[in-house]
C-alpha cells in the first residue's frame, strides 16, 4: 500500500514538469533557472489558475519561448 502511495505522488509532483518540453529549455543553467522562475509567476490565460509554467495549452507554450527569447536578449526579470 506505501508503495502504492509512493508512486502515485511521484506521478502527481512530476506532471507540471511536464509542461516545458524539452526543446524550450535553455543551455544556459542560470538562464533557464531565472525563466522558469518568471513563468511560474505567469498566469496561463486559458488554463485561467495555471501558470505557463505547468500549462500545456499551446499558447503557454508559445508565452514560454517569448520569456526564454527575451531573457537571451538580455532583458532583466522585470
Amino acid at each position: 500500500m506505501r508503495a502504492l502511495l509512493a508512486v502515485l505522488m511521484l506521478l502527481v509532483l512530476s506532471v507540471p514538469a511536464l509542461a516545458v518540453r524539452p526543446d524550450e529549455m535553455l543551455a544556459d543553467p542560470a538562464l533557464e533557472a531565472r525563466a522558469r522562475t518568471i513563468s511560474e509567476g505567469l498566469r496561463c490565460l486559458v488554463c485561467q489558475n495555471q501558470s505557463i509554467d505547468d500549462s500545456d495549452a499551446d499558447l503557454a507554450h508559445d508565452l514560454r519561448v517569448i520569456v526564454r527569447e527575451r531573457l537571451t536578449a538580455g532583458d532583466s526579470d522585470d
